[in-house]
């Protein structure tokens, strides 16, 4: 009998999906067993099905299990420093080993080391090198971003999540319980500073990420005999980005925006008031708010940010001179109101040669503005702990609160009392303005008739000036709590000035011969000089008269309060 055309096509498709369920059904489990050149196992050798997602990675002993849809399936093999390897699920050599065959061009791969730089294969120490424009193609605000989960036994934990905001940085652990476990940053050749500016949340912020061309990360105790003590938690060189043989105009932007991903789940102003009266020690007569306020509303916001960054670089063919030159510009919103970070960013790369190329100059250059409008951390928690209750405003500017919900005893403000978030983000004026200029110019003469004798000289220099200023007027909460604990409103203003100098001399002797054998010395001397002076000025600020009328601050020499130190 023969079916009609509808039901036929019913049965069809039937038939056809039966077909594919039993093919995802019929995976085949596949085992191996990956080795190196030396024939021992390799830990973490990424294995995938070629053309689709499924993958795994080799455990300790260099074996995998992974399930393939037919024994003909491609399997892709590979690993840092070695070349990829491919080979069929049935290849009866996944049980005995595929050896992974090291990649001589990664080998070659020249890594710069402080004075000098060698090929990957010659490092003696443990030395990881990466390029962030290939490793990191997210939204990059400072230099920390771009080495974030990209290099094994690097740790780098943001402090806050504010932007422009430091990172700890850990290279395998920390070493010390009370002094810095903080690497050593070398940029371009310059060990820098890595102690805090005051009123600054980041050492590094000044660093535009786009200029960096490479990270080199040097581990262990070979990065110790280079630097000396200050090595002792490891080094992380920053190569930034020179000319090429081309004329190269580049441009690179973006727009992000940002907001809270996840809040912590609070109390209502309903289940506040019906929670509180079960608490043991609560008064029966206890009195709450009339309002409903969500205080991680309040103080968060949908964040916006953008960045531009303009490069030329090209060479000058009249003195084989190759160039670069960049700017840019970053402004970034924080998820908190009022917390904005903004970043100008201009750089220099110039390397010209001379006497057929035996006189190399490389002049690197970077200058940096920075203005950061702080908020203080504590009102993330004030926001968490806040009565929900309670209003947002209440009373006048020329009242305890300063026009904010304040807690009163009686007719007192209280001294123990949780922040108003909002008036923390509103009356607290932290601005903290950074300039900064670092580079270096270095001359590499070869000599003529001896071209494996070189001589170096490095000159280099840092140098910042951190602009620091705090202004909370009068009758804000803050003032309660805080300084005088009377309502008096407070200004502080702190300039901090650093300097860092550097002067290296050495010579190197590099000689090869019968393609085998390598003869390298070096001799030198090194000299850097550290400088920082701070001034600080504290002052009351009474915004307002007794009929709440703006007042001229007039700071009587009495009332300021004073440091400076030089070292």
């Amino acid at each position: 009998m023969k079916l009609p055309k509808f039901w036929s096509n019913r049965l069809a498709l039937i038939a056809i999906s039966l077909i594919v369920s039993l093919s995802a059904f019929a995976q085949v489990t596949v085992n191996g067993l990956v080795l190196d050149s030396g024939h021992e196992p390799i830990i973490g050798a990424s294995v995938f099905v070629k053309g689709t997602q499924t993958g795994t990675a080799t455990d300790i002993d260099g074996r995998f299990s992974i399930k393939v849809p037919s024994p003909t399936s491609t399997l892709v093999i590979s690993y840092l420093g070695c070349l990829p390897a491919e080979v069929k699920a049935n290849d009866p050599a996944l049980a005995t080993g595929i050896v992974l065959r090291e990649n001589s061009e990664v080998l070659e791969e020249v890594l710069v080391i402080g004075y000098g730089s060698v090929k990957k294969s010659d490092a003696t120490g443990s030395v990881t090198a990466i390029k962030p424009d290939e490793s990191n193609m997210g939204s990059k605000v400072t230099v920390q971003d771009a080495l974030v989960g990209k290099i094994a036994g690097v740790n780098v934990v943001s402090s806050s999540g504010a932007p422009g905001s430091g990172s700890t940085v850990r290279i395998r652990s920390g070493a010390s319980l009370s002094a810095s476990n903080d690497p050593l940053f070398v940029i371009d050749g310059v060990p820098v500073d890595n102690s805090t500016i005051e009123g600054g949340t980041n050492i590094l912020a000044g660093i535009n990420p786009n200029d960096i061309e490479t990270f080199t990360v040097l581990k262990d105790a070979s990065a110790t005999a280079i630097y000396g003590s200050r090595a002792s938690n490891g080094v992380i060189v920053i190569t930034t980005k020179r000319g090429g043989e081309h004329l190269n105009v580049s441009y690179q932007g973006n727009f992000s925006i940002s907001h809270t991903a996840k809040r912590l789940k609070v109390l209502s102003a309903d289940e506040f008031r019906a929670f509180v009266p079960t608490v043991t020690g609560v008064p029966a007569d206890a009195v709450y708010g009339t309002t409903s306020t969500d205080w991680q509303d309040e103080i968060y916001r949908t964040a916006f940010g953008t960045e531009h960054n303009v490069s030329v670089s090209g060479t000058y063919r009249q003195l084989s001179s190759p160039y670069r030159v960049s700017v840019g510009y970053t402004n970034q919103d924080g998820v908190v109101k009022t917390n904005n970070y903004q970043r100008f960013s201009a750089g220099l790369a110039v390397n010209p040669q001379f006497f057929d190329k035996h006189l190399t100059f490389n002049l690197n250059v970077k200058f940096s503005y920075e203005r950061n409008a702080l908020v203080d951390n504590a009102v993330v928690g004030d926001a968490l702990r806040y009565d929900p209750t309670r209003p947002v405003h209440d009373g006048a500017p020329n009242q305890p609160g300063a026009g904010y919900f304040i807690w009163k005893n009686g007719a007192n403000p209280m001294a123990i009392q949780t922040n108003n978030p909002v008036a923390e983000i509103n009356l607290r004026d932290e601005i903290n303005k950074i300039t900064r200029t670092i580079g270096n110019i270095q001359a590499i003469y070869k000599i003529h008739g001896l071209e494996d004798l070189r001589l170096n000289g490095n000159f280099g220099f840092d140098v910042l000036r951190s602009k620091y200023n705090l202004d909370v007027p009068q009758y804000s909460v803050m003032t309660y709590t805080g300084y005088k604990k009377d309502g008096t409103g407070i200004t502080e203003s702190g300039v901090q000035d650093k300097r860092n100098f550097l002067i290296d001399l050495y010579a190197d002797y590099n000689h090869k011969w019968n393609q085998k054998h390598d003869f390298s010395a070096m001799v030198g001397y090194g000299w850097q000089h550290f400088w920082k002076r701070y001034n600080n000025e504290q002052y009351t600020n009474n915004s307002f008269d007794e009929n709440g009328n703006p007042l001229t601050n007039f700071i009587p020499e009495e009332s300021r309060s004073k440091r400076h130190y030089e070292t």
